[in-house]
């Protein structure tokens, strides 16, 4: 039984709509039906969140890659070309009063 929930928890690992309140009603189901230790519960679940933390890391990481990706793609200017720009509109502004 223990491999089996191990498997389970494997292919959930990778799903985000299990989320963390809903992970802890399912040990504490498994716990009540004595198919897991409050001990073995509290490991699992410790693992479920450490994996859903990496999980969701890896999603950020790849999330920012593709945005950069799509924006490079539509010439969308970034915050420091745009902080850049308004620098260099300062100096010229400056440049042009000084000129009067």
């Amino acid at each position: 039984m223990r491999d089996a929930i191990k498997k389970g928890m494997a292919l959930g690992f990778g799903l985000a709509a299990a989320s963390k309140e809903q992970a802890e009603k399912v040990f504490d189901e498994l716990v009540k039906k004595g198919e897991l230790t409050k001990q073995e519960s509290k490991e699992f679940m410790e693992t479920v969140m450490e994996k859903g933390g990496e999980k969701q890391e890896l999603f950020d990481k790849k999330l920012q890659e593709q945005l950069k990706k799509v924006l490079s793609e539509w010439n969308v200017a970034t915050k420091d070309e745009v902080e850049r720009l308004e620098q260099r509109i300062t100096q010229l502004e400056l440049q042009l009063k000084n000129k009067e």
